[in-house]
């Protein structure tokens, strides 16, 4: 069901940015003013929604959802799966301690302590 959730979220998502760079912004006619005609929204009511304004709302309101949907999901506690029971290790066999090098000779190799 998450995995549902997740691909809606993503293609909601590439909707709205779609939608919403299609739109034409409100401040485009502004150009239109200073010489090249008269624009009807520039100083008045901007009209009614169309569809694509009425189809983003939609899909934010989605978007929103299936973000509330991927909250819920993450935020559930789920059990960790059994933990495979390796096989028992036999311990290692202590080391002998080493008497101290005398002053003057070479300290003793601790190759031997290396874990294989």
């Amino acid at each position: 069901m998450e995995y549902l959730v997740w691909i809606l979220h993503v293609l909601v998502a590439v909707s709205v940015i779609v939608l919403v760079l299609l739109q034409h912004g409100k401040g485009a006619d502004m150009g239109a003013a200073f010489g090249s005609g008269a624009s009807g929204s520039l100083f008045g009511a901007s009209g009614s929604a169309n569809f694509l304004s009425r189809m983003t709302a939609g899909l934010a309101t989605l978007f929103f959802l299936t973000s509330l949907g991927l909250t819920y999901f993450s935020s559930q506690k789920r059990e960790p799966a059994a933990a495979p029971v390796a096989a028992p290790t036999q311990p290692a066999a202590p080391v002998a301690p080493q008497a101290p090098a005398a002053p003057g000779e070479a300290p003793a190799s601790r190759a031997g302590e290396i874990p294989k």
